[in-house]
């Protein structure tokens, strides 16, 4: 077991103790969450990567939470917006990618020898085409309850690169006025992959 791995388990067990939560983790180890890639080609796009980013967004959200309550907003629900809440969605809301990716192989032209050589890439084959953040809230929901924040979060937490918006869905906008933890977990996740995660060859 990596080392990232036993911290994402060591910060689940910690922060999440709702019903269902002990077999939603079991069923994660019988997939690739722990050793695929967060992306084919953009961040994290490693062996690791996808869990590497799940807790990378996990300590963005946190931050934002805690600057969010400093500012003491009015629409702040603190009885909801709880360190449980920002765990199951900084650590959860890219489950739909296990079991996404495959390994396949292609020729590449090595520069300093002038031959072809067969080098290993990942590509997307989703097994269950269900959407990015509805698949996210759907696989959790089989093993634990989420409160509705958490799951309008997960699910709009792509913000504009979400299929349904990019095709003229005006519910995003809706869920990030409504519920606050969406709007942070948007700004976490792509702090996560434009700062934390910058594209490095590995």
């Amino acid at each position: 077991m990596s080392e990232v791995t036993e911290k994402f388990i060591e910060t689940y067990n910690a922060n999440i103790q709702r019903q269902g939560a002990d077999k939603l983790l079991t069923w994660l180890k019988t997939t690739d969450f722990f050793t695929a890639p967060a992306s084919t080609r953009f961040h994290g796009s490693y062996e690791g990567g996808l869990v590497e980013h799940s807790l990378n967004v996990f300590h963005e959200l946190s931050e934002e939470y805690d600057l969010y309550i400093k500012k003491a907003l009015a629409n702040v629900d603190s009885a909801k917006m709880n360190a449980e809440s920002i765990a199951i969605c900084g650590l959860l809301h890219d489950v739909c990618k296990a079991n996404f990716y495959s390994v396949s192989m292609r020729n590449v032209k090595n520069e300093e020898t002038g031959q072809w050589e067969k080098q290993p890439f990942y590509q997307v084959s989703d097994q269950f085409p269900y959407g990015h953040g509805e698949k996210s809230v759907f696989l959790i929901e089989r093993f634990m309850r989420l409160h509705v924040d958490e799951a309008v979060a997960i699910r709009w937490h792509m913000g504009g690169f979400d299929d349904a918006v990019r095709g003229g869905c005006f519910a995003e906008g809706d869920a990030y006025d409504k519920y606050p933890l969406a709007l942070l977990l948007h700004i976490a996740d792509m702090k996560a992959t434009h700062l934390d995660e910058r594209i490095v060859s590995k």
